[in-house]
């Protein structure tokens, strides 16, 4: 199913007008508030997956699926732009550093095998939730 036009428009300006905002602030400023609105919603994906497979073993599908769906639409989000977040290219309006962490509060090894780990636990999650709804 494909977003009305109107509601793809309104996301872009809604996007493009805190943009404008963030650059009538201090670059260093404007970083700060990018990476903790990154940090944020990081946790909460964080929080999602790792959650996934407690409930799903427990047998609370009714919140484990919901939970699966909120981190395929994220999924969705990165792939649509190239395995990187959108927030990632707003925080590197704001610096030339470039550093797996440039954008976010995470330990610089965690942010580096970011992917690669939560990628494994949505893995897991996603098959005990399987197993579990088939059983």
């Amino acid at each position: 199913m494909r977003a009305a036009p109107n509601a793809t428009k309104a996301g872009t300006d809604a996007a493009q007008q805190a943009t404008a905002v963030l650059h009538r602030v201090h670059p260093a400023t404007a970083l700060r508030v990018v990476k903790l609105i990154h940090t944020v919603v990081w946790a909460f994906f964080a929080a999602c997956i790792l959650t996934i497979p407690v409930a799903a073993y427990r047998g609370h599908l009714i919140v484990a699926l919901p939970l699966a769906a909120i981190v395929w639409v994220e999924v969705l989000v990165l792939a649509a732009n190239r395995w990187r977040c959108p927030l990632t290219a707003v925080a590197a309006r704001f610096t030339d550093d470039r550093r797996e962490n440039f954008d976010i509060y995470l330990p610089l090894c965690l942010a580096r095998h970011n992917k690669l780990i939560f990628g494994s636990l949505f893995v897991i999650g996603l098959f005990t939730l399987l197993t579990r709804a088939l059983t």
